[in-house]
């Protein structure tokens, strides 16, 4: 079996609007510290990340304490909403919720987005059979991947873990096909 520990990065400073470069917060960086105690007695084998700062710096803490390099795997990182800032995120996110194929001119669609990571997951899932795995990842990214085992994961589901950062959520798998289990740990 196989098991994979999403790690929804903990807060970001909201005031930096660069995706990429997007710092953690005072909290967040604090907040960090609690995942690193949660991951401690999990036998990780493997760290894996998106290549956003965010997620990257939410398991830095972990990875340094117990010896790992972080590895980036760039299809691992958020939708892209649009070249600009988006005011009003709650409609934008609802609109995509109801038609996966939504996208604004510049950015991704949740479809897009869903098999990005899903594709980069059953790479992961291949290469490292039968170990315990982290990924440093975020709240859209991670909502795909659980709507696509869990079909009743939506809009609704999606809004309840938008404040949750960070937020884990453990997959376990038979092979890189079958998903048996999973289990969301929004306190620990």
């Amino acid at each position: 079996m196989t098991t994979v520990y999403f790690v929804r990065h903990a807060e970001p400073n909201y005031d930096n609007h660069d995706d990429l470069l997007r710092e953690l917060s005072p909290k967040g960086l604090q907040d960090r510290k609690r995942v690193t105690e949660f991951l401690a007695e999990k036998q990780i084998d493997i760290v894996l990340s998106s290549p956003y700062r965010r997620a990257v710096d939410t398991i830095q803490d972990f990875a340094d304490q117990y010896g790992f390099e972080v590895q980036i795997v760039d299809d691992f990182r958020e939708r892209k909403v649009d070249d600009e800032w988006i005011e009003n995120f709650t409609a934008f996110s609802k609109k995509q919720w109801e038609d996966f194929s939504y996208k604004l001119t510049n950015g991704e669609c949740l479809q897009e987005v869903q098999d990005r990571n899903i594709r980069a997951l059953q790479t992961a899932l291949v290469r490292y059979q039968g170990k315990n795995v982290v990924i440093g990842t975020h709240g859209t990214a991670l909502s795909t991947i659980i709507q696509y085992y869990d079909h009743s994961f939506g809009y609704d589901e999606f809004t309840k873990i938008r404040g949750m950062m960070p937020w884990i959520v453990e997959f376990s798998f038979d092979d890189h096909q079958n998903c048996r289990k999973i289990r969301t740990y929004s306190e620990f």
